[in-house]
Formats: C-alpha cells, structure tokens, sequence
C-alpha cells in the first residue's frame, strides 16, 4: 500500500467509474484495476462490489476511503512542513485560468509570488474558466482563475479579485445583424447570438434574458469567451461576454459595445482551491499575494 495507490483508491472512491479515473489519472484501466485488486489483498477484505453496470464501495471499501482522506492529508501536511522546514517554499504549484485572465489578472499576482518565492515551480494551464471549479474540486489543478457560481461546494475556497462585467457586443462590419442592431425598434426575439455554453456568466445572460422578455435565437454557443468576440467580428451574431475579454481581446476594434440602460450582472472573478488545503504554505503564500 502506497502513497499513490491510496490517491488512485480516493478518485475512484468519488468517481466509482474505473474509466473516468483512469483517464483523470493518467493510468490504464488495467493498472487502475490490477492496483485496486492488490489494495483488497493488503487489507484482507473486498472494496468494491463491481457487475456490468455500476460500481459501488463496501463497508469495508468505505473505512478505507476515511483511512485514505487521512493518510493522505497527514502525507500532504508532512510534505509541506519539511518544505518549509527551511523557511524557504519549494514544491510545485499548478494554476488554471483563461486565456484572458492569463494576460489580465495573473501576471501581477505571478511577478509578486516569483519574486517573493522562486523556487516554487509553476505551471499554467489555460482553457475555458468555467471548468476551473470542477478541475480544483477533481483535484487536477492546485488553483484555479475562476467565476463564482451561485453556489459552492464546501470543499472548495474562494477569495474574489475583481468583479466583472458583462458587455453585449456588435459587428463593426456592414451585415445583417448590423442592420438589425441599427433599427430604431430592435426586434431582440430575431437578433442571433452568440453566447457561452455554461458558467455563471451563462446564468446571468439567461436571466437577463427573462428580465427583457426576449426569447433568444441562439446562432451558437461556445466554450471560453474569447470565441464570442472573434465571432462577432466576423458578423454572425451579437455577442455577450465579460468586459474584460473584450478589451484584451485582438479584434476588439472589430466589435462594439451596445450600450443598454439594463446592465447584466457582473459575476465575481477570484482564486479557487480545496478549502483543505488552503493552509498548505505554497497555496496560502500564493492567496497573500493578492492584497500583497
């Protein structure tokens, strides 16, 4: 029984599908499985009822999940007090965010933490924020850039950084859904837009939605924001999207921001992590470097 048996026994203890751990994981079905059946052989007793259909922990399987969550937790604090044994941090730190927020929020949380601690590695991973939370609470990143939705898992932290606006967005292009926005009396029920699939944003949109009474003619909907701006510069739709993507964004000058006196809900943007490790001495150094 090994440090990496028992992380592999946690993930499939909350997924119960050997497939999604495995993938998650980065091992094969067949290790996944060969490292769970030596798991049952160290403790003398079945931990998983499996048939075709579903997997399921036993009794047995579920003393081990609390002796695992402790082991691990006591190895995590073990690991992180002699790091810091010399009061200098070291280890390794994995951050998610958006491409946006990679060039707008985190460099001067970045240029802080590096100078204040350089020999923690970094790593960054970009893609759409609204899998940040899901990617932290899966344990696949150690922090992430993200929104705050209307509701939190108690297993995750959040400090907020900055509150974001949305913004409704226009082609500059001379096309039909310029003519359309240039109406004196907008038809908004024949307007296409170009929304985010999901995320808080997404909630605010549809609620905004039914707060104007349109029913939307949805011409797409795409994962990350940053899709929306390039999309409607190329005329398909009017866009909405956070502020912030839009004025980074390298066709904002392609793009108009409507003016409307219904504003959307700005959503909260902020640092996301397990809230038990949020005393770990590399993620609680890289929290301090907000208000730093």
């Amino acid at each position: 029984m090994d440090i990496r048996s028992l992380q592999l026994f946690l993930h499939l203890a909350t997924t119960l599908h050997f497939g999604k751990t495995a993938e998650a994981m980065h091992v094969s079905t067949s290790t996944l499985t060969r490292t769970m059946q030596r798991l049952e052989e160290a403790v003398g007793s079945q931990i998983f009822a499996r048939d075709n259909r579903s997997v399921a922990l036993t009794e047995s399987g579920k003393r081990l999940r609390s002796f695992a969550q402790q082991t691990l937790d006591s190895w995590t604090q073990l690991k992180a007090d002699l790091n810091n044994h010399n009061g200098e941090l070291d280890g390794e730190l994995t951050i998610f965010c958006s491409v946006t927020a990679a060039y707008s929020h985190l460099p001067p949380i970045l240029d802080k933490f590096r100078l204040l601690h350089p020999n923690v590695e970094l790593k960054l991973i970009t893609g759409d924020a609204a899998m940040g939370m899901q990617l932290v609470d899966e344990e696949k990143i150690d922090i992430a850039i993200a929104a705050h939705p209307d509701k939190i898992s108690n297993r995750l932290k959040f400090v907020e950084i900055a509150k974001v606006p949305l913004s409704i967005i226009t082609p500059v292009i001379s096309c039909q859904v310029q003519q359309q926005i240039m109406q004196e009396s907008i038809d908004w029920n024949s307007v296409p837009f170009i929304l985010p699939e999901h995320g808080p944003a997404r909630k605010r949109i549809d609620k905004w939605f039914k707060q104007m009474k349109i029913k939307p003619s949805i011409y797409a909907t795409v994962a990350g924001h940053e899709a929306i701006v390039s999309m409607v510069a190329l005329g398909l739709g009017v866009g909405i999207a956070p502020a912030v993507v839009v004025d980074n964004s390298p066709v904002r000058d392609r793009v108009l921001t409507f003016e409307n006196s219904n504003k959307i809900d700005p959503f909260d943007l902020g640092l996301c992590c397990q809230r038990k490790r949020f005393d770990e001495p590399s993620i609680a150094a890289f929290f301090t470097m907000i208000n730093h």
